[in-house]
């Protein structure tokens, strides 16, 4: 069976508090681990997408509503849809690994540098169909 679901590639989350939001995958287990029996991967969202602006809007008011709000987490296979799409995240690499998810500071740490890579991205213009909502 070929792998889909390789680094990099974006995803839909179909179940879940999330269902609907685009992902991007950080790592992939094809086979699970001990604490997870399933295929895996471990992957970054965006919770709450940045909002529509404009030529006349100020400065203030524009990085309110350039704000976003990520989130990492684990995701069985059978939750996930693949897109064609891919984001060429250098530094999502390392930011999230299985043990991140055993403690709450590091969970914050991740979401913290997931924010900060999303926002950057967002702001040079790259991959805009990642960062606007799915109408369905």
């Amino acid at each position: 069976m070929p792998k889909i679901y390789k680094p990099g590639k974006v995803a839909v989350v179909l179940q879940g508090r999330h269902a609907g939001k685009k992902v991007v995958v950080i790592k992939q287990f094809d086979d699970g681990n001990k604490e997870h029996g399933f295929p895996f991967v471990i992957a970054a969202g965006i919770e709450r997408y940045p909002l529509k602006v404009n030529k006349r809007m100020g400065s203030k008011k524009l990085a309110r509503r350039s704000k976003i709000k990520p989130f990492v987490k684990v995701i069985n296979y059978n939750h996930l849809f693949p897109t064609r799409y891919a984001l060429e995240l250098e530094g999502l690499k390392g930011v999230a690994t299985n043990d991140t998810f055993k403690e709450v500071s590091q969970r914050e740490e991740a979401r913290k540098q997931v924010k900060k890579l999303f926002e950057e991205r967002y702001q040079s213009g790259k991959n805009r169909w990642f960062f606007t909502p799915l109408r369905f």
